[in-house]
């Protein structure tokens, strides 16, 4: 149908023509209710993003000099993170002397892994800042 043809339907309908495709051959247009079709767009999306996990950077700081249950509590508040869809970044603190010791603080970076299992995977690598030794966990 011509342009115009179109046009007219869309005025006597009350409507307007919105052009869907304009690279075709010819231009496909549609008439429809623009603000409707806005606001339902707008809808749309609200309840997408209000679906939409978004992920979020929890952080767990611990010391060398940590208890075996204390570490057991600590690796439970990371699980229940991961489970919710967050990645967690734990951060080993060394306190005065500890420096000296750096090994300690990787072997119990490496006790922790092993305890969260296989459902977690260590993004990047350790990296030592400051006095701080960090490294980032997600959920598979």
């Amino acid at each position: 149908m011509s342009s115009r043809d179109a046009q007219l339907k869309a005025k006597e309908a009350g409507l307007d023509l919105v052009e869907i495709s304009a690279g075709a051959n010819p231009p496909v247009v549609k008439i429809i209710d623009w603000g409707k079709y806005q606001y339902q767009k707008m809808k749309e999306q609200a309840k997408a993003k209000k679906k939409a996990k978004s992920s979020e950077l929890k952080q767990i700081r611990l010391g060398l000099k940590i208890g075996e249950n204390d570490l057991n509590i600590k690796i439970r508040k990371i699980n229940e993170f991961l489970e919710d869809g967050d990645r967690v970044k734990v951060m080993l603190v060394f306190r005065g002397r500890e420096m000296a010791h750096k090994e300690v603080g990787v072997d119990l970076m490496n006790k922790i892994i092993e305890k969260l299992g296989d459902q977690v995977i260590v993004d990047g690598k350790s990296q030592m800042s400051g006095r701080n030794l960090t490294f980032m966990v997600r959920h598979k």
